[in-house]
């Protein structure tokens, strides 16, 4: 096997890995809310694969779960490749090359209660011409408490600093840029770390960092979940939430590469539009 199949091969393998891993620390939650609570069954991920039309151009698994704690999950893992379309040829090293081949997880979590904050992951591998890692993690919390955006940018940076301690700042910077709504001048999050074409020029180095930031979420967002899963909320609280959520709608659909990708270069309709809540409104 060849340098850049092996490499191939290791990069899905780890992202399957890493959505395997998330799915049971997050149906272990909802086991310990229904053991607590008796509020009836636990949330349980149901698989559905897919493929392209041509499915020697690959396909993935969508996993999703409405569970107690959970209202709306999904988790991603796929693999595929193809030509670039027009519009992503330059920014993606396609211009002399079209051909690109990539592997990812990401995942989206609205939860139904308030007080639990909302949050979206992802990492992936792309290889054109060029080679290189991409991803991050942001949490929305309906109501911005200071301790747990405060422990999740301290995963994200220890995560960082276990590469390059240049790479926490640039790229919570980053991330800060990126999920903003130009349109109501606001913030979508709490923020986090964003990344994309990270090439250091060592491909393990930057493998091992891509995994660093999955294992960081890995830790960090399910004790951000049970720390605050049973604190009371009332349907004023419930009402913000669904009126939060509308700002996650509106950067997804209006603003997010991710999204403008998938749709045009032959991705899951599903899949990519996983990311929108169940339940929303606009006042």
């Amino acid at each position: 096997m060849s340098d850049d199949a092996e490499r191939r091969v290791r990069a899905r393998a780890w992202f399957e890995e890493l959505r395997d891993r998330i799915c049971a620390e997050f149906e272990a939650i909802e086991d310990e809310y229904a053991a607590a609570t008796g509020s009836g069954p636990a949330g349980r991920f149901e698989r559905l694969p897919w493929s392209r039309p041509d499915p020697t151009t690959g396909g993935g698994v969508i996993a999703r779960m409405t569970g107690q704690v959970f209202e709306k999950t999904g988790i991603m893992a796929s693999t595929t490749e193809g030509i670039l379309s027009q519009d992503f040829r330059s920014d993606r090293g396609g211009d002399d090359d079209p051909r690109y081949w990539a592997s990812s997880i990401s995942l989206i979590c609205h939860m139904r209660s308030p007080k639990v904050p909302a949050v979206h992951m992802n990492t992936r591998h792309f290889r054109t011409a060029q080679s290189w890692f991409g991803g991050g993690a942001d949490l929305t919390p309906m109501v911005p408490v200071e301790a747990d955006t405060a422990d999740f940018h301290a995963a994200l940076k220890a995560a960082c600093d276990a590469h390059d301690s240049r790479y926490y700042p640039r790229y919570k910077k980053w991330c800060d840029e990126y999920f903003f709504l130009p349109h109501r001048n606001e913030p979508r999050g709490v923020g986090g770390i964003f990344f994309d074409q990270h090439d250091t020029g060592d491909w393990e180095r930057d493998f091992a960092f891509t995994r660093s930031v999955g294992l960081a979420f890995l830790d960090v967002y399910p004790r951000l979940v049970r720390r605050r899963l049973f604190e009371p909320w009332t349907a004023e609280d419930r009402r913000h939430q669904l009126i939060r959520r509308g700002r996650y709608v509106e950067f997804n659909l209006l603003y997010d590469r991710g999204t403008a990708f998938g749709l045009k270069n032959g991705g899951n309709v599903e899949a990519i539009l996983m990311s929108m809540p169940p339940e929303v409104i606009w006042p």
